[in-house]
């Protein structure tokens, strides 16, 4: 048994939760359910019972540079205190579009050392599809005094450390966009293309239209990101334009058992240096 099957083990809920199973779990003190929709009305409309509202800006810098990197420790501290999260809660994060903002909000915490995290497969739209209750009633957080530490930086990966490795056959790039992204035919960097070596496989087509957005068959996926030269064995930095899209692809990667890392400055950063080496 692998450490990481071990340490879920102490976790309330495994990486990735069924709506059934997360509706047996309700009434827990120790979960924090985190709705960070993509569309601000989705909440508003229905969101599961107790969960609080997160506005998925609030997980990006925003500004500078790389407006999608990591923000600020201290901005950090001041959102996961608003939000109520201590050391012991359980976050349950899910979202409107399959998985986007919901692993944005997950890899976050996983690079402040905060492993007791789940993600609703589907979201909102798998819970409906179970035919579950929906809540409109808004949930406040009950703020706590959270002080966030990059307790684990190797969830993400820098655009230096992704240049050296670049001839490195046990690392490879995962890149989230859509193949004309990738192609470099569309895209509104100053530099199109992606990432030498780096293989495409676009975030949507891990998720499964007939299941209400959940993964895809993971056997299925590990045969297809295999042939694509993706392994278990490697060390895999996933990539979109802002980090948001290659969440999901973190996200999905990780429970798959892959050894996954985060580039947050993305295609954003990448495509917008001169020093950075590019294919089409």
């Amino acid at each position: 048994m692998s450490t990481e099957s071990q340490s879920s083990e102490s976790n309330l809920l495994p990486l990735i939760v069924e709506p059934e199973q997360l509706q047996e779990h309700l009434d827990d003190p120790q979960l924090l359910i985190i709705d960070v929709p993509v569309n601000g009305d989705s909440y508003r409309q229905g969101h599961v019972p107790g969960a609080i509202f997160l506005d998925f800006r609030y997980l990006m810098r925003g500004e500078g540079p790389v407006p999608s990197d990591v923000p600020s420790v201290e901005a950090l501290s001041r959102l996961f205190s608003a939000l109520g999260l201590t050391r012991d809660t359980h976050v349950v994060a899910y979202d409107d579009e399959g998985g986007g903002w919901a692993a944005r909000l997950l890899w976050t915490l996983d690079l402040i050392g905060h492993t007791r995290y789940s993600y609703l497969n589907g979201g909102i739209h798998a819970w409906r599809d179970a035919g579950l209750e929906e809540s409109t009633e808004p949930t406040a957080p009950t703020p706590s005094e959270y002080h966030a530490e990059l307790l684990n930086p190797q969830a993400l990966i820098t655009c230096d450390e992704i240049k050296e490795k670049l001839d490195d056959k046990q690392f490879a790039v995962w890149d989230a966009r859509s193949k004309d992204e990738y192609d470099g035919v569309r895209g509104n960097n100053k530099h199109l293309g992606h990432i030498p070596g780096a293989v495409n496989m676009d975030w949507l087509h891990a998720m499964d239209r007939n299941r209400a957005l959940r993964i895809r068959d993971y056997a299925e996926l590990i045969t297809e990101l295999g042939a694509l030269g993706l392994t278990p064995d490697m060390e895999i930095a996933t990539h979109c334009q802002s980090h948001h899209r290659s969440s999901f692809t973190w996200l999905v990667g990780k429970a798959l058992g892959f050894n996954m890392r985060g580039y947050a400055g993305s295609w954003g950063e990448w495509g917008n240096r001169d020093d950075t080496p590019i294919e089409k």
